[in-house]
């Protein structure tokens, strides 16, 4: 289990949140919606061990993460960035194999073991016909799921996820937060933020509401994404319609006359 404890964060002296208290159990998808600035991809870098906590703790099965190692912290955090074009032209099977390197010794090159997690791990995510196919040159939802192969080819405990629906389109998003699904089934914990409260409706567990760097909410998506909510949060009024048979709900703002 991931714990945060009354956790301030920010960049050097620059406190952007605080007070923040959270927990993310295995299996679990939590779904992390706030405005732009609203100190989501800070919280992200802090939960991964890039910046430093200016209070409070993050535990993990209650060890202080702050002690732990890079290369511990790499192998039980996987992180998913949103997707990129890249620079240089490697193979998608090259990319998801690079997510053994938290597995492997300074100077080790991979084995026929890490080798066969990469294939699996495309297998599973359904994209093995990618694999000879050149990285720069996939569409940017396929890009996305070779991200999240990537992560998981770490064989990581969680995995966190900056926005991996954006730029997407409308098919590749679904694709994309149908894939979160199924590795909440197979008992990984999935943290990830997006700007659609619709998307949290179709993924999340829980969802965690971030306004000024303080947590707003924090709920399943029914209890927590209200027009009251949603309006505070983003300045805009919202209507919250339920969908018949689908236990979710879709969001739409509305519009002043």
């Amino acid at each position: 289990m991931l714990s945060v404890e009354d956790l301030a964060f920010g960049y050097g002296r620059r406190r952007i949140g605080a007070g923040l208290a959270l927990t993310v159990e295995p299996g679990e998808v939590l779904c992390l919606l706030g405005p732009n600035g609203g100190g989501k991809t800070t919280l992200f870098k802090t939960l991964l061990g890039l910046l430093p906590p200016l209070g409070g703790r993050i535990r993990l099965d209650g060890e202080e993460l702050g002690r732990w190692s890079r290369r511990r912290l790499a192998a039980s955090l996987g992180y998913v960035p949103q997707a990129q074009g890249g620079f240089f032209p490697f193979r998608v099977r090259d990319v998801v194999l690079m997510g053994r390197a938290s597995r492997l010794g300074a100077f080790a090159s991979p084995g026929p073991a890490d080798h066969a997690v990469a294939e699996r791990v495309l297998e599973t995510l359904e994209i093995g016909h990618l694999a000879e196919r050149i990285y720069t040159e996939i569409s940017g939802g396929e890009r996305q799921m070779v991200l999240i192969a990537r992560a998981l080819a770490g064989e990581p405990r969680i995995v966190v996820m900056d926005e991996p629906t954006a730029s997407l389109d409308f098919g590749n998003q679904a694709r994309v937060l149908g894939q979160i699904r199924r590795l909440s089934r197979s008992g990984i914990a999935v943290v990830l933020s997006t700007h659609d409260p619709d998307h949290a409706f179709l993924c999340a567990d829980r969802v965690a509401l971030l306004h000024e760097g303080r947590l707003l909410a924090l709920g399943t998506p029914a209890a927590t994404i209200t027009p009251e909510t949603l309006a505070r949060i983003y300045g805009v009024a919202v209507a919250v319609v339920p969908l018949p048979g689908h236990g979710h709900a879709v969001c739409a703002p509305i519009l002043p006359d």
